[in-house]
């Protein structure tokens, strides 16, 4: 027969085409064109889908898919299109300027490409040995070519109405990029999610099946490919994302003009950098609506402030909470508001609360190390608290970095013998890095040697480096949704305090960030008793205080394994409980949401797996459990306190020092 169409995509020849078996033995396929109503068989060389135009599409197959459901599709006013396809294209090389300002002047150098060098020398690695031996390099391609020819396959049998041919468990997934259901109806953008879920697969079992490379470098290929494998999503694009794909036709491109005037000015906004914006954060400020608990700033030192939470009971527990947070994050994170706050909720259930608000460093900070931080933060937080209630014995809490800090101090001071912290509370904390997750990735010899390098130029390491690693460990979700809502749908984010705080980076100190990322990650040197500290070497086994170390379930930043581990690296008794979900919503989960659960058990001792196996899981927060902790260590009290005690306060809380902006 004559063609009557010309050659066209998938979603072009639906509307046209039906296909049918051949009733003749060959069993192939024939085609009707709708506009002839001629026939042809395909003879097993073309074959294309089937098509009923009353029905709609099955669950597992394309039998009876409407044409009309393309019609979204299809654009109906190209001039409107276009025009402001060239409003975009305006506002995209606003941010050029953006990018290219700064580095024309002078004020910022680019060290983008220290990274994707890495990269590429780490992959390719990864690439020799396969191509190494003609071989595996055949089986590699024979491998993708066979997944590739599968789906096609696959994809003709549903199109001719075989609703057996559904797809295997291995492509069915709970991604939550797919859920449009045109990613399963639609036989385009189902071919492309396939061969997307198939070909990061494959480039996974690459690195996987790989041998002859060391553990550092196999996990850094396999992060890398991960990065690769989120960036190059099928949904973050126009043309291959059916909702992108249909939200652009119906608005012509408006979402894209509103999504590039965006991106223009988050470039602007990060001063010659993309500063994502998770959130609107114009709807908060802190002090006002966030970080509102009332309080004191008591003290400040050159590395922090800090602070005393007034009293909201009539006697309080005789022992004071000292509060030690991240300095790579600020202190509210434990105070977003009045449902949230752990620091209230502590405060409420009578805790005299202490929190030490770290510093945002610049350039005179440049050589505060760990001494500096344990003397000037720690030590100094302990001797205010003790000016401020007369009282020498306390309970302190450590929070990721800040519990690792924490830990450290503890060491030293058993070392020197300064007993004043009779109990340590420690949040997602790492003291032994032997399972430190996908953070160990960006921390080898040459890494740091690079970062030192850059720190040296303005004494510390700017925020949003740090914060663009946490966001990477977790791209799919903390990175290229939001790529995609603001820039390609032009949608502003939604008010959120978490994701406020998460963007509110903080700078680090040169010598502070060098030690830790020397001692801890890349030497593991705390729990091996080999960390100087003021000129000493320290040990955990000399920390015989009572230790409650909290890890969470699903933490991409201290694993439970890894915590798990560092508890046996203590010399006293250490209470092991597992928090579900992550880092921040395993920590921060107030009793009356009823949300998630923890897991208790017995000793942190042998292995992680067979600890979990026999742990009592309870439903709830995890708050109340640690409070009785507390109490059952010493449940004595007092009168309620006055913030500050004899001591002058400085200012209201939350301080000048967690105001300023990196």
């Amino acid at each position: 027969m004559e063609r009557c169409f010309p050659t066209a995509s998938i979603l072009e020849t639906t509307s046209v085409l039906t296909a049918r078996r051949c009733a003749s033995p060959c069993n192939h396929f024939r085609a009707e064109c709708k506009n002839t109503k001629q026939t042809r068989c395909c003879g097993g060389s073309r074959v294309t889908a089937e098509r009923n135009a009353e029905g709609t599409a099955g669950k597992d197959g394309f039998a009876g898919f409407d044409p009309k459901s393309v019609e979204p599709y299809i654009v109906k006013d190209p001039e409107s299109l276009a025009v402001n396809l060239a409003r975009a294209m305006e506002q995209l090389g606003k941010a050029a300027s953006a990018w290219l300002a700064p580095r024309e002047s002078g004020q910022k150098s680019d060290v983008f490409s220290e990274p994707v060098t890495d990269m590429v020398k780490t992959l390719s690695k990864v690439s020799e040995y396969w191509l190494s031996d003609p071989r595996r390099t055949l089986e590699a391609q024979t491998h993708l070519m066979g997944s590739f020819f599968e789906i096609w396959s696959r994809t003709l049998h549903r199109m001719s109405g075989d609703v057996e041919a559904a797809e295997p468990t291995a492509l069915q997934r709970n991604d939550k990029r797919f859920t449009d259901e045109d990613w399963v109806k639609n036989p385009f953008f189902d071919f492309i999610r396939q061969a997307y879920f198939v070909t990061s697969d494959w480039a996974e079992r690459m690195v996987e099946d790989a041998e002859g490379l060391d553990d550092h470098t196999k996990h850094k290929a396999a992060f890398y490919v991960r990065q690769v494998s989120s960036a190059l999503s099928p949904t973050n694009f126009v043309t291959t994302n059916p909702q992108l794909y249909r939200e652009t036709v119906a608005s012509n491109g408006a979402n894209l003009v509103k999504g590039m005037q965006m991106f223009a000015e988050d470039v602007a906004a990060g001063r010659g950098d993309l500063k994502l914006r998770q959130t609107d954060t114009s709807k908060f400020a802190i002090g006002e609506n966030i970080a509102i608990t009332p309080g004191k700033v008591i003290a400040q030192s050159d590395v922090c402030q800090v602070l005393q939470y007034e009293a909201t009971t009539e006697t309080v527990l005789k022992r004071p909470l000292l509060i030690c947070p991240p300095w790579i994050n600020k202190f509210y994170v434990l105070d977003l508001n009045p449902q949230k706050s752990f620091i209230k909720w502590a405060v409420d259930q009578g805790h005299t609360v202490f929190v030490i608000s770290w510093v945002n460093p610049d350039e005179r900070h440049a050589t505060k190390d760990w001494e500096a931080y344990a003397r000037e933060g720690i030590g100094f937080a302990l001797d205010i608290v003790e000016q401020a209630t007369g009282e020498r014995e306390v309970d302190a809490i450590g929070y990721c970095v800040g519990g690792t800090l924490l830990a450290a101090t503890l060491a030293l001071h058993a070392a020197e013998g300064d007993d004043r912290i009779r109990s340590a509370t420690l949040f997602t904390t790492q003291v032994d890095f032997t399972h430190a997750g996908d953070l160990k990735v960006f921390v080898d010899e040459d890494q740091i040697r690079q970062i030192e390098q850059n720190m040296s130029v303005t004494g510390y390491l700017d925020g949003s480096k740090m914060a663009t690693a946490f966001n990477m460990l977790r791209a799919s979700e903390l990175i290229w949704p939001y790529f995609v809502n603001n820039y390609l749908k032009g949608q502003d984010p939604l008010p959120f305090d978490l994701l406020y705080w998460n963007s509110d980076s903080t700078r680090m100190p040169a010598a502070n960030h060098s030690f830790y990322l020397r001692n801890c990650y890349l030497e593991n040197k705390l729990s091996k008793g080999e960390m100087m500290l003021a000129g000493r070497k320290v040990s955990l086994g000399d920390v015989k205080i009572p230790i409650y170390n909290l890890a969470t379930k699903e933490d991409h930043i201290a694993p439970p394994r890894s915590v798990f581990l560092g508890s046996s690296s203590f010399g006293g008794k250490v209470t092991y409980v597992l928090s579900g979900s992550g880092h921040i919503a395993g920590v921060v989960n107030p009793p009356d949401k009823g949300k998630y659960q923890f897991w208790t058990g017995g000793a942190p001792k042998g292995d992680f797996d067979d600890w979990f196996k026999a742990a009592k899981e309870t439903p709830g927060s995890w708050w109340p459990h640690w409070h009785q902790w507390i109490e059952k260590l010493d449940k004595r009290r007092v009168p309620a306190r006055k913030p500050g005690g004899p001591l002058n306060s400085l200012e209201e809380a939350p301080g000048s020092y967690v105001r300023a902006r990196a």
